[in-house]
């Protein structure tokens, strides 16, 4: 009887180890899933006992995980989802400013090119002077279009990091559900190993949107709260966080009755790169952007002023600049005519004294914030510049965190992952013990049989 127990133990402990490889084979392909395995051990006989033992039973299934590998991959997570979010727009500013056809320092060359033209050749002449009214107003068009990308990427932006607020809020509230399904899994005894993939695959997802800090708890929940040290998960309790306001943006957490205000730039993940680069680079370039349009407008318009028509009238307005991030920043007076170009210094028709200070506008030094004092002619190519290095600094960083995060995937997937022929060959392993034990079950029936015949 204690070979066919022995061989009995054998045959189901095989059959249980089968059941776990062929569940990871099962879920080769499934992503977060981490590899389970049947933890043998011998069955010790009794105390004062001459058998060899009690056979074979499975003490536990195995969940090959490391925690450091696991954490290593939520922190390149949120690193890199900080970067890869910004860049897309950082290379939409790159493209549009840079283009010739659509860039400022551009409409600058030409209007002022107009005014050279008109200086060069005939001051009186209506077709060149048409041509300077006419590069006026292409020039407040590529303002007002720059002008117009910033709004539309201020309201992607904004869209983006509610969407990625409420995103964050359901992965909150699974984890929380999950952990205490974990919990009560672990009370009773059950294999919780499904449900720690699920709430890891979670806890990645909220890391990719914000920085986190994950500790594990001896019921084996996992509590999760900002890099800030604010709770986000504890126990089976989740947080709440809301975003709300444009320029005058609001982030909070709720968490167990309480409110905390949040510094959103300082969350990390996406919701930190959007919101450091919407302050940051997004907001102080369309400022600028404003500065350069009104100075350019106050200039031209001061310096019209002090001048005469050709019918010795002084001169008007050629700009309006409007204050706020409108669709038409910058634009031509209404009803603005060639003939109210004051070029004349001294109302002389045909002197040029006045047209050759307005020329000179382009030398002269326009203010801009975070910049100071720079030329005219120059100040686009410096904010082109400047946007420029913020773009390559953060591709070099994205493609550090990356090759980090792949790096990170990589060790996990090594304690991990499932490995195809190492599951191979344990099932012909497992396959060759089962059929053993089922053998010596068949031997010890035929022992059993033939004593009982002696018997008889």
């Amino acid at each position: 009887m204690s070979i066919l127990n022995n061989a009995l133990s054998g045959a189901l402990a095989s059959q249980l180890a089968l059941s776990s490889s062929s569940q990871n084979i099962a879920n080769l392909q499934t992503k977060g899933y981490t590899r389970q395995s049947a933890l043998l051990s011998a069955v010790a006989p009794a105390a004062g006992s001459t058998q060899a033992g009690n056979g074979v039973r499975v003490t536990a299934l195995l969940r090959f995980s490391d925690n450091y590998k696991t954490q290593q991959l939520w922190r390149t997570a949120s690193d890199l989802g900080q970067h890869a979010q910004t860049q897309p727009y950082l290379t939409q500013l790159e493209t549009v400013m840079g283009n010739d056809d659509a860039s400022l320092s551009g409409g600058i060359d030409k209007f002022f090119a107009s005014l050279n033209a008109v200086a060069g050749v005939d001051p009186t002449s209506t077709p060149l002077r048409q041509q300077v009214v006419t590069a006026a107003g292409l020039l407040a068009q590529r303002f007002n279009s720059l002008n117009n990308v910033y709004n539309s990427q201020l309201q992607s932006v904004r869209q983006q990091r509610s969407a990625i607020v409420d995103s964050a809020n359901t992965a909150i509230a699974a984890i929380a559900t999950l952990n205490a399904r974990i919990a009560n899994a672990n009370a009773t005894g059950s294999n919780a190993s499904s449900l720690i993939d699920q709430r890891d695959q979670a806890i990645d997802s909220l890391s990719t949107q914000m920085g986190l800090e994950v500790s594990d708890q001896p019921d084996g929940t996992r509590n999760v709260s900002l890099k800030s040290g604010q709770s986000l998960v504890l126990g089976s309790v989740a947080g709440k966080l809301s975003v709300s306001g444009g320029a005058d943006l609001s982030f909070s957490l709720s968490f167990a009755g309480s409110t905390f205000d949040l510094d959103v730039t300082r969350a990390g993940g996406q919701l930190g790169g959007l919101s450091s680069y919407e302050k940051d680079v997004l907001l102080p370039l369309q400022n600028n952007v404003a500065e350069m349009a009104q100075q350019i407008a106050d200039k031209v318009n001061a310096q019209l002023g002090a001048g005469y028509t050709m019918d010795g009238k002084p001169g008007k307005p050629l700009f309006v600049y409007n204050t706020g991030n409108t669709s038409s920043m910058l634009q031509v007076a209404g009803g603005f005519q060639t003939a109210d170009l004051a070029f004349s210094g001294d109302g002389t028709p045909g002197d040029t004294g006045n047209l050759q200070k307005l020329a000179a506008i382009k030398n002269q030094s326009v203010t801009l914030t975070g910049l100071g004092s720079v030329l005219l002619g120059d100040a686009d190519t410096q904010l082109v510049g400047k946007l420029a290095v913020d773009s390559q600094q953060n591709k070099g960083a994205l493609d550090t965190y990356q090759s980090m995060r792949d790096q990170a995937e990589q060790d996990w997937q090594s304690t991990s992952g499932v490995n195809q022929d190492e599951e191979a060959v344990h099932l012909v392993e497992y396959q060759n013990m089962y059929q053993a034990n089922m053998k010596v079950m068949s031997v010890a029936n035929a022992l059993f049989d033939a004593t009982l015949a002696m018997m008889g």
